[in-house]
């Protein structure tokens, strides 16, 4: 593995990518699921009542932020693998290398998301590391940040990855 980034992978640092629309608005079952499954009793999320006097109506629970883009294993018209963190992926691709483990991930948190906004998104490679040994392997460490705003331009978060992208046992 050399020092040196490839032209193309360096290129990609700083430069939005896989920007995105959830393919569906924000919808309170997904709301009410998620806080069951996860046995949420914030009346937050449950109450009408509580929720207009604390956030000025009902909200997504702020943790949910990533999952409005955890793509369907299957949509009609859609093509090929459909992951997820696109970029990470690309980027293991990128610089062969085959595994991979998220090492870190820091949320900010912005306006709420509330039932039929729309969310974008966006993508980017904050840095690179120099190639590196680990107890798992050799590899380079990488950030993205995942950000998000609301159909009216209002940021609603940010997702901070750090990941290890490594191949097992060493050098490559």
């Amino acid at each position: 593995m050399t020092e040196t980034l490839p032209d193309a992978v360096a290129a990609l640092i700083g430069q939005p990518q896989y920007q995105e629309q959830t393919e569906f608005p924000i919808e309170s079952g997904y709301i009410y699921t998620t806080c069951a499954s996860t046995q949420n009793g914030n009346p937050l999320f449950w109450d009408a009542q509580t929720a207009q006097a604390l956030t000025g109506g009902p909200i997504a629970p702020p943790t949910m932020l990533s999952v409005w883009f955890r793509p369907h294993y299957w949509s009609p018209g859609a093509e090929g693998e459909r992951t997820p963190l696109r970029t990470h992926f690309e980027l293991k691709r990128l610089l062969e290398l085959p595994e991979a483990v998220i090492t870190d991930n820091e949320v900010v948190f912005g306006a709420p998301v509330r039932p039929g906004d729309t969310l974008h998104t966006r993508q980017v490679i904050r840095s690179i590391s120099v190639p590196k040994t680990t107890k798992l392997g050799r590899g380079r460490f990488w950030v993205i940040d995942v950000e998000y705003t609301n159909q009216h331009g209002e940021f609603v978060g940010t997702d901070t990855y750090t990941a290890f992208g490594y191949v097992r046992g060493g050098e490559q």
